[in-house]
């Protein structure tokens, strides 16, 4: 009796061993019960050991760790003015972890678990959202623009505030984002030989403006001195001749005007 106890109990301690899983470090539980059949409401987040050997109910593990993702190819664009170009687009992310219910009721439509779950709906939602993103917001700019200084950055923090919106709705964290723009060497050289004509242009404007400025002082000079030659009247220059002659001294040369030469017969 007692051993047949014995057997009993190892059987039921394996049993319960097998039907009982445990949520892993650095992974967020989620546990569904009712196969989801009445959506999140059957999905609740647990943590250690769970009884998973009931019908209808299936344990998602949830990574909490940075994921990184990558287009399997190139996302083909164009610009405004109907230039086409290239995006290979990269990113990061994490999961929220009071979202962690939306995370597992979406990787259960996907038939994903853990890092499988993840790959998933990166391939459905996420990265679908982000080339229709990429796409519209290419068709807002110029090539020009792109090409500009500062251009692409321009264009990556807009769109990147942009997919950090979406993967907020679905429940991720954007950690990073680069879309990786590129252009055909045609386009290429015809934006480097603008910004040569630009940068030519640039160094002309800067010449003129500097011409143009020591223009303005020669006036100015000019302009100081004619009005301090009409300030010297003829009697301000006698005034200065008296104060420096001491009425003795010999006069050489040509006397000033306003000294009156003297006559003989006086």
């Amino acid at each position: 009796m007692r051993k047949f106890s014995f057997i009993l109990m190892t059987f039921m301690l394996g049993l319960m061993t097998i039907s009982c899983s445990r949520v892993a470090p650095n992974y967020q539980g989620v546990l569904m019960e009712n196969f989801g059949q009445n959506g999140k409401s059957d999905f609740t987040l647990v943590k250690g050991r769970v009884w998973t050997a009931s019908p209808g109910v299936e344990l998602f593990q949830v990574p909490l760790y940075d994921q990184r993702g990558n287009f399997s190819g190139q996302v083909k664009l164009k610009a405004s003015n109907n230039t086409e170009f290239s995006a290979n687009p990269k990113y990061s992310y994490r999961v929220i972890e009071d979202r962690s219910v939306d995370i597992a009721f979406a990787g259960s439509r996907l038939n994903g678990n853990g890092e499988d779950m993840l790959n998933a709906i990166e391939d459905d939602i996420l990265e679908p959202r982000i080339d229709d993103l990429i796409k519209e917001f290419s068709r807002a700019y110029h090539t020009d623009s792109l090409m500009a200084t500062g251009g692409q950055l321009i264009f990556e923090k807009a769109l990147e505030i942009a997919v950090a919106k979406e993967f907020e709705e679905v429940g991720f964290e954007l950690r990073t984002f680069q879309s990786q723009l590129e252009f055909s060497d045609k386009v290429k050289g015809k934006i480097d030989t603008r910004n040569e004509v630009d940068t030519n242009l640039s160094v002309l404007d800067s010449q003129i403006f500097e011409q143009q400025k020591k223009n303005e002082l020669e006036n100015l000079k000019t302009e100081q001195a004619l009005i301090k030659s009409r300030g010297l009247t003829s009697q301000i220059l006698q005034d200065k001749f008296i104060d420096k002659w001491d009425g003795k001294t010999p006069i050489y040369g040509s006397a000033p005007f306003f000294i009156k030469p003297l006559n003989k017969n006086e």
